[in-house]
């Protein structure tokens, strides 16, 4: 074992990815509160999306939401695992198509709702906030526009004999 101090002990955004999973955390427990056993409330934008545009290929499901090709393949097999869409070969033969189950058709109505509460629930945050998170992420986006985080690393990297 190659003897090195850990460098995942000292993490900047860790309390942002705490925050996160914690937030994530409080929408999975109103799930379970509504007997939505087994969805994750990382699948509901995709539910959503099926639902109000149809059956979508892979691409046009990852496209819809902003996401690759590769993640949304994988997210659409946890789905399909735990029951709440299923996939059947596309036109072409190389694509499938994403359709909802009955299960998640069956409850769509109740997942907009509580997108909608969500978003509301955010923005009353945010008005509380003295510097909201939506400013931030707008200031670290003109920030990347100066200089894209992959170069900022790969600076960093340049510098370290480790990564040669």
């Amino acid at each position: 074992m190659t003897e090195f101090a850990d460098p995942t002990e000292h993490a900047v955004w860790r309390s942002l990815w705490d925050l996160q999973a914690a937030l994530d955390a409080d929408i999975a427990s109103l799930y379970a509160e509504a007997n939505l056993d087994g969805l994750k409330p990382v699948w509901v934008k995709e539910l959503i999306k099926l639902h109000v545009h149809g059956p979508m290929t892979i691409s046009e499901l990852a496209a819809a939401v902003g996401r690759t090709h590769s993640a949304l393949s994988q997210k659409v097999s946890a789905m399909r695992a735990a029951g709440w869409v299923r996939t059947a070969a596309g036109a072409d033969g190389r694509t499938k198509k994403v359709a909802l189950t009955e299960k998640a058709a069956g409850v769509v109505g109740r997942l907009a709702a509580e997108w909608r509460a969500t978003e509301a629930a955010v923005a009353e945050i945010e008005a509380e906030l003295p510097y909201p998170m939506t400013r931030v992420v707008r200031d670290i986006e003109e920030v990347l526009r100066r200089r894209s985080f992959r170069d900022r690393i790969a600076g960093k990297l340049a510098g370290d004999p480790a990564w040669r």
